[in-house]
């Protein structure tokens, strides 16, 4: 045991007063139980719930994943009413939009590879823009300034975005609906891969000759093709065919303007952020060599 002697490890005394002052800054609130953290809690929960249906049921994963992106509407909802506004719950809330959004992106990426570096691309930017936009403002406004106040002298367009809730909510949705179509697209194809189809042709319900398109997947006994029903052939057959894609492509079409506005903001957020980061560099440097040449005097 390492007895101290009333001291800290680092040796020197602890001020009496400074010990009270602390105490008189903390409370008995226990942050992490407040009605919006705990809704953000159930959004992470969903969240994850989603990715494990992700591979073969489009349907849950849909239904699961939009309740969890709707909840981040009522978790400000509950902060404001319960005036229970915390950096914790802003950060917490930021970083489950990330992922969850980050994690779809990735399946897309996996189920269509040929646009794999489009998706990829979306992801950097969405994590590069909401970073630099957030450390810019606690280095540059302070720890107490919020990521959404926003100046229309900074930029008016992500004045917009931040302080008009229905600008914001509607943006955010109509991205997010707009992937999860993309994502439903992705069981709507009545092709499956020719590697998957049998060697002779035409066994089972295949009419047509080899490398031909099926006119109806093939259904082969899961236990003898893929013993794994997360394996890669799994999530194949699970595509073929599995719902109509009519309502998928009109979502698609209809939400791709809002999508383009969206990363349009994210590419607006990295440049002004890295702007106002570039004038607190012009001005630490300014104030430098201001000092240094009162020193030589």
């Amino acid at each position: 045991m390492n007895h101290s002697n009333g001291r800290p490890m680092n040796g020197q005394p602890k001020s009496p007063a400074r010990t009270v002052k602390e105490d008189d800054d903390q409370t008995d609130e226990n942050i992490f139980l407040f009605v919006p953290n705990l809704i953000g809690y159930s959004r992470v929960v969903l969240a994850l719930a989603s990715l494990y249906f992700m591979p073969l049921h489009p349907r849950r994963c849909s239904f699961l994943y939009s309740v969890s992106c709707l909840l981040d509407a009522l978790d400000g909802w509950a902060a404001r009413k319960f005036k229970q506004s915390t950096r914790f719950g802003a950060v917490l809330d930021m970083i489950t939009d990330r992922c969850t959004t980050t994690c779809l992106l990735v399946f897309l990426a996996t189920a269509k590879p040929g646009y794999s570096m489009i998706f990829q691309g979306l992801i950097s930017l969405d994590f590069a823009s909401h970073y630099m936009h957030m450390y810019s403002t606690l280095s540059m406004g302070g720890q107490s300034e919020s990521h959404k106040n926003v100046s229309a002298e900074r930029s008016w367009i992500m004045n917009l975005y931040y302080t008009n809730k229905a600008v914001l909510f509607t943006a955010c949705a109509l991205n997010e609906l707009f992937f999860i179509a993309l994502y439903l697209l992705c069981f709507s194809s009545p092709l499956i891969t020719p590697a998957l189809l049998p060697a002779n042709g035409s066994p089972g319900n295949l009419t047509s000759p080899v490398g031909a398109s099926p006119i109806e997947p093939f259904q082969p006994t899961p236990s003898l093709l893929f013993p794994s029903p997360f394996s890669a052939a799994a999530m194949e057959m699970a595509r073929a065919n599995k719902m109509d894609s009519t309502v998928p492509w009109i979502l698609t079409i209809a939400c791709a303007p809002v999508m383009a506005f969206k990363q349009g903001v994210n590419v607006v957020q990295l440049i002004s952020a890295s702007k106002w980061l570039a004038e607190g560099d012009r001005r630490d440097r300014k104030k430098a060599g201001l000092d240094s040449r009162k020193k030589r005097r």
